[in-house]
């Protein structure tokens, strides 16, 4: 069975960090390209990070670009977001999506995990 399953998320204040999880089950994990999606309150759904299937290659919005960093761990079909220098602004549902690199489908949303950043 396909699962997605984020953790990690939870209430820090201003300047401070979090590591986020996106354990995976049920498909070819290396053959897919893993990405972060956030929804802050009240808004739409939008871009965080990618990290692709083959070589070292990642992608951030300019909005994280330096404070967050996106990693992937084959062995253990998890993809990981650590989050740095947090401001009121990054908080949101943290959503973890993975998609087939080569066709594009079948892809994979999570359920979202809650970041708060706040005193």
């Amino acid at each position: 069975q396909v699962q997605v399953v984020e953790s990690g998320g939870g209430l820090v204040q201003p300047g401070g960090s979090l590591r986020l999880s996106c354990v995976t089950y049920g498909f070819t994990f290396s053959d897919y390209a893993v990405s972060w999606y956030r929804q802050p309150p009240g808004q739409e759904r939008e871009y965080v990070a990618s990290v692709f299937s083959t070589g070292p290659f990642t992608k951030y919005a300019d909005s994280v670009k330096g404070r967050f960093t996106i990693s992937r761990d084959n062995a253990e079909k998890t993809v990981y977001l650590q989050m740095t220098a947090l401001k009121p602004e990054d908080t949101a549902v943290y959503y973890c999506y993975a998609q087939d690199a080569k066709r594009g489908w079948p892809d994979y949303w999570g359920q979202g995990t809650q970041v708060t950043v706040s005193y």
